[in-house]
């Protein structure tokens, strides 16, 4: 009979159950809040407390992903990571650091904005509702947050300061030579002043105004462009390329995306692509989210050739231009610029008909092939397994080496926004270049040498330069290496006007702007001629005004022409306003479109630290004692940030640049937002399916006869995600009722390593449970209520096993090992149950390790053990080195590699003494023979030769 389907007569009127626990934490969760338990005093401003106990010392910030507030709310999966931080920012207290653990919400974004579509109920109404559920579920589960620091991004307090950041951004410059942002007045100073030319080379004060504003434009780190764009008619708005499936659709709704060119706001995130990419080395982040970043970024080094034509030049970027002599014909992107210069009225004589596509003109080839191509995403495109198509545009570029005619083609896997649009195809040392060549009749020359035995096609390992020599032109790269030849082909590129060494980078400026409704509107008006402009900053905020229609204006999904019309567009008494910028009352037009919702997540950690302040978006002195550099060379930053792997890429990117403007601007002392970055796993789980495939109650089903059954039908079983559509989904609410916040808490962490995803298995929760009711009962007596604890020292065998667990808890804590720790405290309490009393120098120890995983009951049992006050800043105990070292060792002894017997001797025994005790220990299996030899490893073992 379970405890729970037991009579109460039955219960022991003092055990811990599952309503004890309710009690005692929503308890001890008003006390916490009432007396301000987890307040993190900062060094100055109004959140600064000198008499707090942990004023002055070594600070410790401990950072969560923050969550979006969905309207279902938590599942059992997400707490995990949270509960973690929780753990280790309440051990580190005990252990002594000042430590700064809050919780704020990613509250802007499109699923509010659709709800708000569907039922006319404004998203901050929903979006404050699923906050306030948030921060319920958060609390009943005992998280030990400062709620003062709190923040949400919809918060006009905060969106300020998000505004004021885009502010700085848009009123800066990239200086490449000083490699820094630099204030945009600087760059007019150096204009002015003659020190910096003027891209047509006129002076500064010959220049309209127009061209003045234009001019430094250009250099902006946020900046309007006519930019290639992701055009979803049937939403109404452009979207992220995160947001497109790989069939080319809107990840929300399934709708058509069309490429487009449309005006937005964009960052030149690209200036920083060298420092996002080298700072790399200076945290401590798992290395395949460093390998994620490496490669989003891409940076190539090579050289940019030019390629001469009827035209104009053809310019390429090639990582080897050591290659160039191999180079026998070109692709451009079909959507790259030079196309229809080049493209002539008839096929040049000499043309292949597999060059054709089998039409009658190359005008008619290069329109249909650009329609075929135009139907396919760029990751169909880029496919490596799809079949090598394109056609021959009907004229021919110049090898600038060989002066060989070479043809030109256009074909679907060179992308018009990846490097040049362009490409020289070698053949002999690219895969897909020599698949191309195959298929369109077209020659290949080795520029390396193959290593003997090689038998394949193109080669693109190392070797010494072959067929590279042009002596009339002074240059022989043959017999070079690869590292050597790139060297000097690209020294004669530049002597001779042909080309440059060059760098570039796979990653692209940042597309900022968003079609919607729910987001932090722009600080930027136009004025008559369409300029834009910078409100001051003491105009912030710029609110979101209230709209009748949240919706921007959708089209016909096939509408690729169509043009966006934003909900804010729609109040023209907002859009249309009247300002006196500084040189009289004016009209302007505000910016329509709204940041995207990766904004605000790209400073949050900043405003944790200072989140009452109303003169700066957060005080540097409090920056610096968070966040700032621990010593020369260190990037500083939080001191661990957790969360899930798949924001690896945008999400860190994009914070790391904002943080690298504010850096540069002088506004952080730290050039790194997150020193440390740990990704926990996910909590996964069965789901159940019926002989129709539809998705059956979890609960309801049971294992049985080696089958899952709902009632008396099998249903079949899968392994995955928990969500409401697969009708598996626990929440930490059910959890908390049946058995306390304290045991979903100890099974969370104790499932398995904190980064490993694991299986989520309701029925094992009990194990928990029935852990925390022995440390209760290892302290309380569960029939009269009274201590079981007792002040007579332990015994030798008791303490030296508390001393061992003290001591390995603490190195897992440390390594945010948590599972190991959980299991070591079982161990003690385990150890306990022998003993009629507890002695009080375990129980006192046992308690505070237990705190960090089991608050509520931990503080419940402090208190009863006559402490009164919180063991929040108690000091977590430290292992006494004389008592981990072991009394006595046990051998096993090896008779011929076979274990014949063990002995238990003094750790310090000599090794004859063990040696003596071995042999009598084997004295039947060595039948009175005389060994051969005895080995004894100290510490370890014994092994007879007999």
């Amino acid at each position: 009979m379970t405890e729970a389907a037991a009579p109460a007569s039955d219960i022991p009127p003092f055990r811990y159950t599952a309503a004890l626990a309710d009690e005692i934490e929503h308890r001890w969760q008003d006390i916490w809040e009432r007396e301000g338990t987890f307040h993190a005093p900062n060094p100055t401003g109004p959140l600064a407390d000198p008499g707090h106990p942990r004023a002055g010392a070594e600070k410790l910030y401990v950072l969560d992903m923050f969550p979006y507030p969905s309207g279902a709310g938590l599942h059992v999966g997400h707490p995990l990571g949270y509960i973690g931080t929780d753990c280790f920012a309440r051990y580190q207290r005990m252990a002594g650091r000042n430590v700064l653990h809050a919780m704020g919400f990613d509250a802007f974004g499109l699923p509010a904005e659709q709800y708000a579509v569907q039922t006319g109920t404004h998203p901050r109404t929903t979006t404050e509702a699923n906050i306030a559920r948030y921060k319920s579920q958060l609390r009943r589960l005992g998280l030990a947050h400062d709620e003062r620091r709190s923040v949400a991004t919809i918060d006009t307090d905060f969106y300020r300061w998000t505004q004021w950041i885009f502010l700085q951004i848009y009123n800066s410059w990239y200086d490449a030579e000083a490699k820094r942002a630099r204030p945009i007045a600087e760059l007019i100073a150096e204009f002015s002043g003659g020190t910096r030319r003027t891209p047509d080379g006129r002076p500064w004060a010959e220049l309209t105004e127009a061209e003045r504003r234009r001019t430094v434009d250009d250099h902006r780190l946020a900046y309007v462009s006519e930019a290639p764009v992701n055009w979803c008619p049937g939403l109404g708005t452009v979207l992220a390329n995160e947001e497109v499936t790989a069939e080319g659709r809107s990840e929300r709704g399934n709708f058509p995306v069309f490429k487009r060119n449309l005006k937005q706001w964009m960052m030149r995130i690209t200036a920083y692509g060298d420092r996002l990419l080298d700072d790399l080395d200076t945290l401590d982040w798992p290395e395949p989210i460093k390998m994620m970043q490496r490669n989003w970024i891409g940076r190539s080094i090579g050289a940019h050739i030019d390629f001469p034509t009827t035209v104009e030049p053809i310019r390429v970027f090639t990582t080897r231009p050591d290659t160039v002599f191999g180079a026998t014909y070109m692709v451009l992107a079909p959507e790259h610029d030079l196309v229809d210069a080049l493209v002539p009225a008839a096929w040049p004589e000499g043309t292949k008909d597999a060059w054709t596509g089998g039409h009658a003109s190359p005008r008619a080839a290069v329109e249909a092939y650009r329609k075929a191509a135009a139907a396919k995403t760029d990751v169909e495109r880029q496919a490596e397994t799809k079949e090598k198509t394109g056609v021959f545009v009907g004229a021919y570029a110049t090898n600038p080496l060989t002066d060989a005619r070479i043809p030109i083609f256009i074909a679907d896997y060179v992308l018009a926004g990846y490097g040049t649009g362009a490409i020289m195809a070698v053949p002999g040392q690219d895969e897909r270049d020599w698949a191309f060549a195959e298929v369109f009749e077209l020659p290949i020359v080795r520029t390396v040498q193959p290593p003997e035995g090689f038998d394949g096609k193109a080669y693109t390992g190392e070797g010494p330069a072959v067929n590279s020599a042009a002596p009339d032109r002074g240059l022989d790269l043959n017999g070079l290496g690869v590292a050597d030849a790139k060297a000097r082909i690209i020294a004669w590129l530049e002597t001779n006007g042909h080309g440059q060494g060059a760098v570039t980078y796979r990653l692209r400026d940042w597309l900022f702007s968003r079609q919607r409704y729910w987001g932090e509107p722009f600080p930027i008006v136009y004025d008559e001629t369409g300029a834009a402009i910078a409100l001051p900053e003491e105009m912030l905020p710029v609110e979101l005004p209230e709209v009748e229609d949240f919706s921007p204006k959708t089209f016909d999904p096939e509408d690729a022409d169509s043009n966006p019309e934003t909900p804010l567009s729609r109040r023209r008494d907002w859009v249309e306003v009247e300002l006196d910028l500084g040189d009289g009352p004016k009209r302007y037009t505000r910016e329509t479109n709204v940041m995207p919702q990766w904004a605000g997540s790209c400073w949050y950690e900043l405003r944790y630290l200072d989140p009452t302040n109303s003169e700066r978006f957060v005080d540097a002195e409090n920056e610096r004692y968070w966040m700032g550099p621990r010593g020369e060379g260190d990037c500083g930053g939080t001191d661990l940030y957790v969360g899930g792997a798949e924001h690896a890429v945008l999400h860190l990117l994009y914070a790391r640049f904002w943080h690298k403007v504010l850096y540069d601007l002088g506004h952080v002392s730290s050039f790194e937002p997150f020193r440390k970055l740990f990704n926990q796993g996910y909590i996964q789980a069965y789901a159940y399916t019926d002989a129709r495939g539809a998705y059956v109650p979890a609960e309801e089903v049971v294992e049985r006869e080696g089958g899952f059954y709902l009632g008396d039908t099998q249903v079949n079983r899968e392994y995955g995600k928990m969500g409401k559509s697969l009708k598996n989904v626990v929440t930490p609410d059910e959890m908390c009722a049946a058995y306390g916040a304290d045991t979903f808490r100890v099974y969370e962490m104790s499932m398995g390593p904190l980064e490993v995803s694991r299986p989520w298995e309701t029925r094992a929760v009990v194990g928990s449970f029935r852990f925390l009711q022995r440390v209760w009962r290892a302290i309380v007596d569960e029939q009269t209520g009274a201590l079981r604890v007792s002040d007579a020292p332990a015994d030798e065998a008791t303490r030296r096993l508390l001393h061992k667990v003290v001591d390995g808890v603490r190195g897992d804590m440390e390594g945010i090992r948590f599972n190991t720790a959980i299991a070591k405290l079982i161990e003690l309490t385990n150890g306990l149950t022998r003993l009629s009393e507890t002695p009080r120098e375990v129980a006192e120890p046992l308690v505070l390790m237990l705190a960090p995983f089991a608050p509520h009951v931990a503080e419940e049992l402090w208190r009863r053990l006559g402490h009164e006050t919180s063991l929040t800043y108690a000091d977590f105990p430290v292992a006494d080195p004389a008592l981990l070292v072991a009394e006595t060792v046990t051998y096993p002894v090896q008779v011929n590699g076979k274990v014949r017997g063990r002995i238990e001797v003094p750790a310090d025994a000599p090794e004859e003494t063990v040696r003596t005790a071995a042999l009598e220990a084997v004295a039947g299996s060595l039948a009175g023979k005389e060994p051969r030899k005895v080995i004894v490893v100290p510490g370890r073992m014994v092994s007879v030769v007999a």
